[in-house]
């Protein structure tokens, strides 16, 4: 079943009004004039996050044309009425993407409707399925939200969130292997979890593979990372199987241009931190004469000592020491009897 259709089933239940009276709001705008991105720049760093809103606007119709063909009545909802899914699906948003959806709604008014669904626990109360975003923009605006409000099971409503994120290819690689983590570890069968994401068996086993090789407080330390794939996080997982990773954790959380870099940056700058060769532990003395000349340099490191004569400074000492280590052996190994 496409997504499609499996959006409009979930939506194709019978009509439910708010508890609290709530009318509908009016019918959707016509589907071609519909997106959440605004016309203008908010701000010259908001650039990106606008470009990429422009390219969900065939995602937006289509989605405004299921609920439109589906029969749902849209309603407004107080925002503080609704919480959020029980399933985390992000890593954190940032902060320009938001700015430009708040300035969209604001100024154009929400054209797409989220999912919501009674809370299953509290009474008058709902859980979003998808709509995430928009209902934190139409929080910070101080307006209520439009919203679709439809009875859906928990499977239900993992299978509408993930497809809607797969649809508008708002989570990034790591962000999908958490969330089929996730949905495993909620107790869901591996069908669900395809559905939710929209991919076959072999690319959910490798998603789940690296979404728990990889150490929750490693993802949250890096981020979603949106432009780093399946290649480079397969690799980063395994060079941590055969690390201990708490140190670099620590050096790097504590490293101010690391943490204000973005993602994709500390994603690379972590992986060169696990490649990265320890600093040997080295010993250095150096003995000089009574008048102040370099005779011998002594080193360790690594587990072995070299001692260097200066034969320009001293000639033939080396030798001498050479005669003197059986005597110099022996007074060693009685020193070290008698300590």
């Amino acid at each position: 079943m496409s997504r499609k259709d499996t959006l409009r089933s979930l939506l194709t239940a019978k009509e439910r009004r708010l508890p609290d009276g709530n009318s509908a709001d009016s019918p959707l705008p016509s589907t071609t004039s519909i997106s959440d991105a605004p016309k203008q720049l908010v701000r010259s760093g908001a650039v990106g996050a606008m470009g990429r809103s422009l390219g969900r606007l065939a995602h937006a119709a289509e989605e405004a044309r299921a609920l439109i063909a589906a029969g749902d009545t849209i309603v407004e909802i107080d925002p503080a009425l609704i919480e959020s899914s029980f399933i985390t699906d992000r890593l954190g948003q940032a902060s320009d993407e938001q700015a430009a959806l708040v300035a969209s709604i604001r100024e154009h008014g929400q054209q797409v409707p989220i999912l919501v669904r009674p809370h299953s626990e509290k009474a008058d109360r709902y859980q979003v399925a998808y709509g995430h975003r928009r209902l934190r923009a139409a929080m910070e605006i101080g307006r209520p939200v439009r919203a679709v409000v439809r009875e859906l099971s928990d499977s239900e409503l993992v299978v509408a969130q993930g497809q809607e994120n797969s649809a508008r290819l708002e989570l990034s690689y790591i962000e999908r292997a958490m969330f089929a983590v996730t949905i495993e570890d909620r107790g869901f069968e591996r069908e669900v979890i395809m559905a939710a994401l929209s991919v076959e068996k072999t690319q959910l086993s490798r998603l789940i593979s690296i979404g728990r090789a990889v150490p929750l407080e490693v993802v949250r330390l890096i981020g979603p990372a949106p432009k780093t794939g399946r290649p480079r996080w397969s690799l980063l997982a395994e060079k941590l199987a055969t690390q201990d990773v708490g140190s670099i954790l620590d050096k790097l959380a504590d490293d101010h241009a690391f943490m204000v870099a973005d993602s994709d940056a500390r994603f690379v700058s972590f992986l060169a931190a696990l490649d990265a060769k320890p600093r040997a532990n080295t010993e250095k003395k150096v003995w000089s004469d009574a008048e102040g000349r370099r005779i011998a340099t002594y080193q360790r490191a690594a587990g072995r000592a070299t001692f260097v004569v200066d034969e320009k400074a001293a000639p033939d000492f080396g030798e001498f020491l050479l005669g003197e280590l059986p005597d110099l052996y022996r007074n060693y190994r009685e020193r070290c009897r008698s300590g």
